[in-house]
């Protein structure tokens, strides 16, 4: 399980303290004085555009299946609103955006295009599972989990196919010092935080035996703080 080195609730205070270091006077990449980012900063916002796109893809999917289930199609909502923060993000710093007319579940090639297509389809196949219901509700608890990690750190397919960036601190978060980014990307964490609290309590009302949730991809510790354990 992947365990964070910094522990989410201190997300607040690198937000603010982040923001302040970029408020600083410049306007090349990461002063947060131009609409320039460094092409770290560039592949993490266009991966997170994409990201963001596999969330809402998935609980459109899974809102079908589950009509009955309102977390889906309300949290889809959300996820719209975050791909369309993305992509004012991608035209604001003059990039072109890589998802422009992909319908559902689809991914363009040049941007992880393989990998996210595998992760929509394994998250969408829940019918095969003891419980659909109960493995749809985790698989999106796990989005959540994911994307709070590669929203502040750089995400581990990155790290294994950029050259130059060799560990999580090579992008994401944690690592500009745009403050739009920097802002955009703390909206994005306070939206999981709030969709994996939804996906839980869902969970443990519907299947009190899976009280209480265990974390998946983030420390269990993290995500019990998250839930105000």
């Amino acid at each position: 399980m992947k365990t964070l080195h910094i522990a989410l609730p201190m997300i607040a205070l690198l937000f603010l303290s982040l923001v302040a270091f970029a408020q600083g006077p410049g306007g090349g990449p990461g002063t947060g004085g131009g609409p320039s980012l460094d092409s770290a900063e560039e592949v993490h916002l266009l991966f997170m555009r994409a990201e963001e796109k596999l969330a809402h893809d998935v609980y459109l999917n899974l809102g079908v299946k589950f009509p009955d289930y309102a977390v889906f199609s309300n949290i889809v909502n959300s996820e719209t609103k975050h791909v369309e923060t993305m992509l004012n993000k991608i035209v604001q710093f003059g990039l072109t955006d890589p998802n422009i007319n992909d319908g559902p579940g689809e991914f363009n090639a040049d941007n992880y295009g393989e990998y996210f297509t595998e992760n929509y389809n394994a998250l969408i196949d829940v019918d095969a599972a003891e419980i659909p219901l109960l493995q749809a509700l985790k698989n999106g608890a796990l989005i959540e989990e994911l994307d709070m990690h590669d929203i502040i750190y750089c995400p581990e397919v990155i790290v294994e196919t950029v050259g130059d960036i060799t560990d999580e601190y090579g992008c994401g978060m944690e690592y500009t010092d745009a403050k739009a980014l920097i802002r955009s990307y703390g909206n994005l964490l306070d939206g999981s935080e709030n969709h994996l609290r939804a996906f839980v309590r869902t969970i443990e009302t519907t299947f009190p035996e899976e009280y209480p949730y265990l974390a998946q991809y983030l420390s269990q510790e993290e995500v019990d703080e998250i839930l105000g354990r």
